[in-house]
């Protein structure tokens, strides 16, 4: 009995990891499932209800007007008729039920193809398809329609045309490779400054190595909005001195550079530091030099690292919106995707649903990085953390 409760205990503790693992996965997509699917969705239903209603038919509180007097016919028994439909063409909508406005009765009380006998023999017919019939044995006067609300029932409708408004905006194709302009630059650059400066801290003795660390790791808790100001402000200073324009590309990679130095150090450092110190000590036997080690050793044993943090900065730099709003203008030549997109939304936001579409569309080219850098991203996570240089 004893040999096996430590089994028994072990298969129920990894089935509940397990299952924890799967409930926060499902949690974490749940939101992203929902944003998918609200971007194939029609605009109109987006408005009136959420996306895990999408198999269900959604209804609307909606108003028509029937025609104006001066459309009306007299049939063959004399009476004024005015015929029309509430819908526009190409809409998949149907009639459940009407009232209000003209008519008796609130808008759930009459059912789609009931004839309403109105004042003065006057009668009104709206149809499950939309059609109406309005009739009176004396002619109609009145310049404009007269309103009536509805209840419509609408399908559940799947599109691309959000996709096809983003794709088709103006300016769109140009601001990917503004994006691009920015983030590879803003990617690299510190990745290679990074690489030299944990090397120096994980293996190199000077004085204050200790307490340099210490300060840069420091800098990862500062919020980079706190420095923005600052560090425009010298741009600006740099610009009129020199006559340079402040907000350009070298302005923005730095920008992003300095933003991701001290995670990109961090990581590195714990990395390149748990490297074997045979591998080293044996390089500065042969009389390798430290670049040398560095170039022919530390680098090439150090890819998953780099790939963790480009991953990391590659998907920080491409989602960012207000390091460029402020290091860069809204020229066609400098503005940037998410900059882009959030012009297409509108000052009022009214037309989100082309946030949905934007959201999956800016997402593919990240996704690609993360995909095609995946093998390495754990390992250059989790390679430093057993222990430290």
């Amino acid at each position: 009995m004893s040999t096996r409760i430590p089994i028994l205990n072990l298969t129920i503790g990894a089935f509940i990891a397990r299952l924890t693992l799967v409930l926060l996965v499902v949690v974490w997509t749940i939101p992203t499932v929902g944003l998918f699917i609200s971007s194939l969705r029609d605009k109109d239903q987006l408005i009136i209800s959420g996306w895990w209603t999408t198999l269900q038919s959604t209804q609307a509180n909606e108003q028509g007007r029937t025609d104006p007097s001066a459309e009306q016919i007299q049939n063959d028994a004399g009476l004024y008729i005015l015929e029309g439909t509430v819908f526009e063409e190409g809409e998949n909508k149907t009639i459940s039920t009407f009232g209000d406005g003209f008519l008796p009765g609130e808008i759930t009380d009459n059912v789609a193809g009931t004839t309403l006998e109105l004042e003065d023999g006057e009668t009104f017919t709206l149809n499950e398809d939309g059609t109406y019939a309005y009739t009176s044995a004396e002619p109609f006067d009145f310049e404009r329609g007269r309103r009536f609300f509805y209840v419509a029932d609408i399908p559940p409708t799947f599109t691309l045309d959000n996709y096809i408004e983003v794709f088709n905006a103006e300016g769109i194709g140009q601001s990917f490779l503004n994006t691009f302009t920015v983030t590879i630059p803003a990617t690299i650059i510190p990745i290679v400054i990074a690489a030299f400066a944990s090397y120096a801290f994980a293996w190199m003795d000077f004085p204050g190595r200790q307490l340099l660390f210490v300060v840069v790791v420091g800098l990862l808790v500062v919020p980079l909005q706190m420095s923005l100001i600052p560090l425009l402000r010298f741009y600006n200073f740099i610009g009129d001195t020199f006559d340079v324009a402040a907000k350009s590309y070298p302005g923005i990679w730095l920008a992003h550079t300095g933003f991701g130095m001290p995670l990109a150090i961090y990581l590195l450092r714990n990395y390149i530091g748990s490297l074997p110190r045979e591998i080293i000590e044996s390089a500065k036997i042969d009389g390798a030099s430290h670049f040398d080690i560095f170039m022919r050793l530390i680098l090439p044993l150090s890819i998953p690292a780099l790939a963790a943090f480009g991953i990391f900065q590659f998907l920080w730099v491409w989602n960012d919106l207000l390091v460029a709003l402020v290091f860069l203008g809204k020229g066609e030549t400098q503005i940037v995707l998410t900059s882009k997109l959030r012009e297409l939304l509108g000052s009022r936001g009214d037309n989100w649903e082309i946030l949905t579409a934007s959201a999956f569309i800016s997402m593919f080219v990240p996704l690609f990085v993360f995909f095609s850098l995946q093998r390495y991203f754990v390992r250059g996570l989790l390679a430093g953390s057993v222990k430290g240089g």
